[in-house]
């Protein structure tokens, strides 16, 4: 069939990570409200006409969530094309009758008026492009001429518009969409044709799929003064908690599981081997469009070997424009922050490149509260500023690449180099101040990326991806003076080293080899096979600077190799119009390890391991209506010990090496809305209830000084997490509220913890919720501009440090319940460049928060951020 004929067709092409190739009936938005574009004034006088394709976002409401110029005509159409475009409305697009968001080209026109007339011909306007679905687009272009009619409107002595009345252009488009038609049935197209590009965003289709996991938006929150971290500690069932300000130690948990129990991936590739060796909670938000939480039951195409679920951070889905963004942030303790991203694509080469970039510092100085001895050597309360506490991190990364070939959906290599400096304040409960101890990583690597459908077959798709990173971690403890809260020097030490009696500068470096191949092959359109198989190599060496004598082996020498492999096979069910989605997998984990012991005489002994096991799990959904859908999931999980944990990290935790994997029996019961009114606005409510059952559970024991990881105890968790949502029509006012409770409770009857059976887990978090509420005033000083007011609090209920059925309640460690406010105004002017200016005040009412026990967190803070977008 030819091309242009191709583009008339309805025809859902799914990805090899969305689905199996079949047909489903698409329709694109068809425009039912439109404003009038102004001609701009130099234009009229010049005598100029002019043609702007503008690419829209169409939401499921049918408002144009964004418009970008694609084939700009300058001399103020662009702008005058945009800013029109941004008020149409639509009848959304519909995939099987139900509505979703798509994108279409629309093409404006300028048409000078006829020679002494007073009415303005009408700008003709067309969508172009090609039908797609999940996320993918597909080529089914039609050669078009103008798809509407010249339409004469009163000149309202300003210069002529460049719209006509609605109802002819309704008529036009319809016309146009008819002889489309008929000249598909009769095999010549006319070079007159209308389609366009419908796609449910990939969120949206994960969301309703049968998959565990919530998926969070985050270009809402581009503009907003915040990290990755404090935009995810407002989720439902997240607990991200900091020992401080911006680059801090922190600690992540989702529905129970924490730490290294949940994985954490960049597009699909581990997140410390992509380019951010400071962790999820530093991530800047605007490098970021969306991210994925997989609640305990992992998807077979990540080839994670997670325990309590997965988070994705999705850069972008969008490889087929040109543009740039960049923001700029600065407020109180010396903070400044900022992002950059720029993307390029030629549509007739298929070529594309993507840079990003970000800068991060901060000098953590807020008060806090303390205890300072007096002239008597008494302990009293002061409040003291912070004075070694700085982190510095800046990144950047190059991809470049082809898409949309014949010889391959996407090849792309992408570059990247990542490094951050943190000072260290104080020891883990901060009652010894520090003033020298410094640590950091530096990380550089590349990716390697493959898709291409029916590379093996009709029906079938294969995706690769291989990463190779270098990673450094240096540690330096040689300070040769005691310090005060101050900052003042107190003495002179007799031996250099503020954490432990001995100095330490110390570097690691590792060499990570991470790979995944995925296959996909749909024999039918209700049937789905996949294979995955995911290999991970980490090899690391160390060097201490200050070890003594030239004939003592550094025992960061000591061979330090870990190999794992996570290898899965699935099958997919999709039945009754797709209504009952259903996916069984098995998984297979490898571990070999290959190390060595230091002895006590200081010989050395090999310590290796081999690890195999075997998962299984199950992810059901049924969709009752088009707003409503359960699901159901259950797996088998286990968890291979990461690098850090068998190894240390050359800071403050020390090694293990006979550290076991752990298991886990997850479950999750969830029930989702999604109403829509016209008059009533979005409705949306989302219920889920949570079992884990973990055996071998690795925990990070210690003293304040040094930690270790250890296979110490089984437990049990169950909980609930509820969230509702309703936003007005015209999205004037939105209001969101979750909570979530967990009760996780220690099962071991021996060992360790054998006495503390029946309590509940130590030191973590069970009851926590949050609250926000959004008020925005489109055309509030101009036609164009919004601004929106925007609070949120957070409470997070006390809980004890260690066990509840040790020693006197009355004496016990808690940290203390925190209730948090936060206030944001933002405005955004979407002409001549789309901009937007943010102030932000954090922690409203200065409370004294704590996330660790005894470890202060920053008071009331102030913030301007600015966002700007080409």
């Amino acid at each position: 069939m030819p091309r242009r004929l191709r583009g008339l067709v309805a025809v859902a092409l799914l990805s090899g990570l969305a689905g199996p190739a079949h047909s489903q009936e698409l329709t694109p938005p068809r425009l039912i409200e439109r404003t009038d574009a102004a001609y701009p004034p130099q234009a009229l006088e010049a005598g100029r006409e002019a043609s702007v394709l503008l690419e829209l976002r169409v939401d499921a409401e049918g408002a144009v969530t964004e418009a970008t110029v694609v084939e700009p005509a300058g001399h103020g159409f662009d702008e005058s094309a945009r800013e029109a475009a941004r008020r149409f409305r639509f009848e959304p697009a519909r995939q099987d009758g139900e509505p979703i968001a798509a994108r279409i080209r629309f093409r404006y026109e300028f048409r000078l008026p006829s020679s002494g007339a007073e009415e303005t011909d009408a700008g003709a306007s067309e969508t172009e492009a090609g039908a797609a679905s999940s996320g993918e687009a597909a080529d089914a272009d039609a050669g078009s001429d103008e798809a509407g009619a010249d339409d004469a409107g009163a000149d309202d002595g300003d210069g002529p518009d460049a719209a006509g009345d609605l109802d002819e252009l309704a008529a036009a488009e319809a016309s146009a969409l008819d002889a489309a038609a008929e000249a598909e049935s009769s095999g010549d197209a006319g070079g007159l044709g209308v389609s366009a590009e419908v796609e449910r965003e990939r969120g949206e289709e994960l969301r309703r799929s049968a998959e565990a996991v919530h998926v969070v938006d985050t270009r809402a929150q581009a503009a907003r003064a915040r990290d990755l971290g404090d935009v995810l500690a407002r989720e439902q069932g997240v607990g991200l908690r900091r020992a401080g300000g911006i680059g801090s130690r922190f600690r992540f948990s989702l529905n129970g599981l924490q730490g290294s129990q949940i994985r954490f991936f960049l597009d699909g590739v581990p997140l410390e081997m992509a380019g951010f060796p400071a962790g999820i909670a530093n991530v800047p938000v605007g490098l970021v469009e969306r991210v994925e939480l997989y609640r305990g039951v992992v998807p077979l195409r990540l080839g994670a070997d997670a325990l309590g679920g997965v988070v994705n951070l999705v850069t972008s889905d969008d490889y087929y424009r040109t543009g740039a963004s960049a923001s700029y942030q600065t407020g109180s303790w010396g903070t400044y922050r900022a992002t950059l991203r720029g993307r390029w694509h030629d549509e007739g080469s298929g070529a594309y490149a993507r840079v990003r970039a970000f800068l991060d510092h901060t000098d953590n100085d807020y008060l806090v509260d303390v205890e300072v001895p007096d002239e008597r050597g008494r302990l009293m309360p002061a409040t003291v500023r912070r004075f070694h506490d700085a982190y510095t991190a800046w990144g950047t990364s190059l991809e470049a690449g082809f898409v949309r070939r014949p010889w391959a959906r996407r090849l792309s290599l992408r570059l990247f180099a990542t490094e951050f400096d943190k000072e260290l304040q104080h020891n883990v409960v901060m009652t010894v101040p520090y003033g020298d101890v410094v640590y950091g990583q530096a990380i550089v690597g590349g990716t390697l990326r493959y898709d291409q459908p029916e590379l093996l077959g009709e029906n079938t798709s294969v995706n690769v991806v291989t990463s190779l990173s270098r990673q450094q971690i240096d540690f330096r403890d040689t300070g040769e003076w005691v310090y005060d809260w101050f900052g003042e020097r107190i003495r002179e030490r007799r031996v250099p080293g503020e954490i432990q009696s001995d100095p330490s500068d110390r570097s690691l470096w590792q060499w990570s080899f991470f790979g995944r191949a995925y296959a996909r092959w749909a024999p039918e359109e209700e049937h789905e096979l996949r294979l995955s198989v995911t290999p991970r190599y980490d090899t690391r060496t160390g060097d201490e600077r200050l070890d003594g004598g030239p004939d003592v082996r550094d025992p960061l020498t000591a061979q330090r190799d870990l190999f794992r492999l996570v290898s899965g096979l699935s099958y997919r069910l999709r039945i009754f119009d797709e209504r009952l989605e259903n996916v069984f997998f098995l998984k297979h984990y490898l571990m070999l390890a290959d190390t060595e012991e230091q002895l006590p005489g200081g010989d050395y002994r090999e310590r290796d391991q081999e690890h195999n096991r075997f998962g299984l799990g199950d992810g059901f959904r049924f969709r009752f209506a088009d707003w409503i859908w359960a699901k159901v999931s259950y797996e088998l999980a286990t968890r291979l010990p990461d690098p850090d944990e068998i190894f240390g990290n050359g800071v403050l935790i020390v090694a293990n090496l006979e550290l076991q994997p752990e298991t886990s029996h997850n479950v999750n019961v969830a029930l989702n809305v999604d109403w829509r009114d016209r008059d009533l606005g979005r409705w949306t409510a989302e219920l889920n209830l949570f079992a884990r059952v973990t055996d071998q559970q690795i925990v990070l024991l210690g003293n304040d000084l040094f930690f270790t990881y250890q296979n110490v105890f089984s437990a049990r968790t169950l909980g609930a997490e509820l969230a509702l949502g309703w936003t007005s029509p015209g999205e004037y006012v939105s209001v969101n509220v979750n909570g979530t409770y967990q009760d996780q409770r220690n099962t071991s009857s021996e060992g360790t913890f054998g006495a503390f059976e029946g309590d509940r887990i130590p030191n973590r978090p069970w009851l926590f919720a949050n609250a926000s509420l959004t008020l925005r005033w489109p055309s509030a000083l101009t036609e164009d501009d919004a601004l929106s007011l925007s609070w949120d609090t957070r409470y997070v209920h006390e809980f004890f440090r260690g066990w509840e059925s040790q020693g006197l309640r009355e004496f016990k460690q808690t940290v203390d319940s925190q209730l948090v406010f936060g206030l944001a105004l933002t405005y955004r002017l979407p002409e001549p460049v789309p901009v937007s200016t943010t102030f932000e005040v954090q922690n409203l009412t200065n409370a004294a928060v704590f996330d660790f026990f005894g470890v202060q967190r920053p008071g009331r803070s102030f913030f301007l951020k600015l966002t700007a977008e080409l």
